[in-house]
């Protein structure tokens, strides 16, 4: 393929209502989990993480590849794989929307980092406060009725 290209996205969703189900013990088989789903889609994975109400994923898409349909694709997959596994006890399922941002590969050590500590940074910040910040600074317009 004379296909290439080089764009990092920063893709976060919620649970349902941002309800806190992701409990720590099983979030790492659901993290790789959904590696799997990357991989299979020959998307090139850097880093997932998260906390109990939200997750990120970084990752640089194989030009065949849509945004869209590929977090679809995680969250339909997954969703079934939680209910199926009985992974979170309390998971319902994951938001309707997303929000996803891109990077240069000059910023992604930084953005890795930053995925890579989300239990320490959501100790002083909320996933909606987080939220909002990332839109602000990637200039998204957004509906404050989404986070209340």
């Amino acid at each position: 393929m004379s296909t290439y290209t080089q764009i990092i996205y920063q893709i976060v969703f919620s649970t349902k209502y941002r309800e806190r189900t992701l409990t720590k013990d099983n979030r790492e088989e659901l993290f790789k989990y959904i590696g799997g789903i990357i991989k299979n889609k020959k998307c090139n994975l850097y880093i997932i993480n998260g906390v109990e109400d939200h997750i990120h994923i970084v990752t640089h898409l194989h030009p065949s590849v849509s945004l869209a349909s590929l977090v679809k694709d995680i969250k339909v997959s997954s969703s079934l794989y939680i209910k199926e596994r009985n992974l979170f006890k309390y998971f319902r399922a994951w938001q309707e929307g997303y929000s996803a941002f891109t990077y240069t590969i000059k910023e992604k050590v930084r953005l890795i980092n930053y995925v890579k500590n989300q239990e320490e940074h959501h100790r002083k910040k909320t996933s909606q406060k987080e939220n909002k910040e990332l839109l602000k600074e990637h200039r998204v317009e957004y509906d404050e009725k989404y986070f209340l």
